[in-house]
């Protein structure tokens, strides 16, 4: 199995406030990279872990579901709470979801900041999804949705549908348990992004039980706002957002 370069897990040891940082489907800890450079560059403690099945190949990816992906978010999680007084939840698009339900499940985590996260999408293609799979094995690929010119993702240009069909299982369970987030919440979306609907935030937002909730609309990206033209506004609401919560001490 061969690691893409810059697909590969970022680990950094420093303050006692830790950031975990999922990236999203088919794609790799290179697509949230400036954001963990930047905590990085902030003094926190980081772990980016690298989703089983990817960074490698769609092959790959098409012999993983949804509880290895999560497994790993866990154990990156494990990992910071040996050494960290606080931890913030963080995930961009899937990872978004698998963040959510990683708070879901450990309440003690401080915060939980959302990037474009992705909890439904409604229409004909996914609900043919077990008769799609009969007759093939992947579509086309959804990683290049960036409005800045010159930029590109690690991401696949395919997508297998064992794997898709088992996202859509995690987004069933982690949608049924939003009441359960209470945790202060940062939610961060494009004002235009072709991959998810703009429905999945008013959804997020509409469920959680959170009382304390910043929005921040991106108005130049697109997507994959971790590697687009906004990328320094994003940075600086996730690292606000992390110091009000955990502090560096």
């Amino acid at each position: 199995m061969q690691i893409r370069d810059g697909a590969t897990p970022i680990v950094h040891d420093g303050s006692r406030t830790g950031v975990l940082v999922a990236h999203g489907f088919t794609g790799s800890p290179q697509s949230v990279r400036p954001l963990a450079d930047d905590l990085i560059g902030r003094g926190f403690t980081v772990r980016a872990p690298r989703l089983p099945g990817h960074g490698t190949s769609w092959q790959d990816l098409d012999r993983t579901k949804w509880t290895d992906w999560y497994a790993e978010v866990e154990s990156a999680y494990s990992e910071l709470t040996e050494r960290c007084d606080h931890v913030i939840a963080v995930g961009l698009s899937m990872g978004g979801t698998l963040a959510t339900l990683l708070v879901q499940r450990n309440p003690e985590i401080a915060g939980l900041a959302v990037i474009n996260p992705v909890f439904e999408i409604r229409n004909w293609k996914l609900r043919a999804l077990p008769v799609a799979r009969r007759v093939r094995t992947t579509v086309a690929g959804i990683g290049g949705d960036i409005k800045k010119s010159g930029v590109s993702a690690y991401a696949y240009d395919r997508m297998p549908l064992r794997a898709l069909t088992s996202q859509t299982q995690l987004w069933h369970q982690t949608t049924r348990d939003l009441p359960q987030i209470t945790q202060p919440v940062l939610l961060v979306r494009s004002k235009v992004d072709h991959v998810v609907p703009p429905s999945n935030s008013h959804l997020f937002r509409s469920r959680i039980s959170s009382t304390d909730v910043t929005e921040v609309v991106l108005e130049n990206s697109y997507h994959l706002a971790t590697l687009d033209h906004d990328a320094p506004l994003l940075q600086d609401a996730v690292a606000d957002f992390t110091t009000r919560l955990g502090g560096q001490s």
